[in-house]
């Protein structure tokens, strides 16, 4: 961003917000803007593939401190609130996709990956072993995303049908928008083209974080929508860990949100602050019990059925 696209957006925040709010806004805006130029040069964290896993389930946008409370206070024996915490390798999920599936990384290959996210429109097809984008036939245009029940769906029936070294789940809650606070809620529109480049800076594009920010949204609403959105999928998460067979099963998040650390809102990405960056790491099993079954169906791709040898062949490994 230039100076002139920054005093430009002062001005609009300046007239949404009023004087001091936008403006307060827009050096907020600066200052973590700062941040990313220096978490482009200082970054850390671990890869996924760093740890063992059979299957990986990614709550995008999950904290450590709200996972921790619900454990505590819910009825989740698949979760022990004592779990071990991870550093992340992005803040952001397009950060994290492109930090973890770099093209020198076999291990994808081996890897079905069930997507809610859809920053996946930015990764090959071909360097996965399936890559069932849930997002672009399981969105809801309605609620202005993709609930939990379609990622468990496809997550499932890939767990039984395909044979893969690794399966990998992303679902998008606990991440906005939040089903309690659908008032606030971003209209993102066409994911494959709008999700995640809302800038925050016209009235009707600021959603809980920005709100919060601004002094339009309580911190206990805020909260306790995002504590509703993890809570809905974790429901799901249950059904899936009871159809699956896996031996290792890590429930993790791709990033965090901050509430105001490092006077830094939501999840700008390589932004290296911790409250982004830690993450849980929750180490747990499956056992396919089949207490459910799924009913919705994936359009299929044509290469879909490619071995692993005939992918590394094609990417022009021996």
């Amino acid at each position: 961003m230039t100076l002139t696209d920054w005093l430009r957006d002062t001005q609009t925040r300046m007239n949404n917000l009023g004087l001091w709010r936008g403006l307060s806004a827009s050096i907020n805006e600066f200052w973590v803007g700062g941040l990313r130029r220096l978490g482009h040069h200082w970054n850390y964290g671990e890869r996924i593939y760093e740890r063992e896993w059979d299957v990986l389930i990614v709550l995008d946008a999950c904290r450590v401190d709200l996972l921790r409370e619900v454990a505590r206070e819910s009825e989740y024996a698949f979760i022990d609130p004592s779990f071990e915490t991870f550093t992340s390798a992005g803040s952001m999920s397009a950060e994290w996709m492109a930090k973890n599936f770099d093209p020198d990384e076999r291990k994808t290959l081996e890897t079905a990956y069930v997507s809610g996210n859809p920053f996946t429109r930015d990764l090959d097809p071909d360097r996965f072993a399936l890559l069932d984008e849930v997002w672009r036939y399981g969105w809801d245009d309605k609620f202005g995303g993709i609930k939990p029940r379609p990622v468990t769906d496809r997550a499932i029936a890939a767990g039984r049908e395909i044979d893969t070294d690794r399966l990998l789940v992303h679902y998008l809650q606990p991440h906005v928008p939040f089903r309690s606070l659908q008032d606030v809620a971003i209209d993102w529109g066409n994911p494959e083209e709008n999700f995640g480049v809302k800038d925050g800076v016209a009235g009707d594009e600021r959603g809980p974080w920005q709100q919060y920010r601004d002094g339009d949204l309580s911190r206990k609403r805020l909260w306790d929508a995002y504590r509703d959105n993890l809570e809905w999928v974790l429901a799901d998460v249950e059904i899936l860990l009871s159809n699956l067979d896996a031996k290792t099963v890590v429930i993790t998040a791709d990033h965090a949100n901050a509430i105001g650390e490092w006077w830094c809102y939501g999840h700008p990405d390589y932004a290296p602050i911790p409250a982004l960056k830690e993450v849980p790491w929750v180490v747990t099993s499956a056992t396919d019990e089949q207490t459910y079954e799924p009913s919705l169906e994936a359009p299929t791709r044509e290469n879909e059925k490619m071995d692993i040898n005939e992918r590394l062949a094609a990417l022009g490994y021996k």
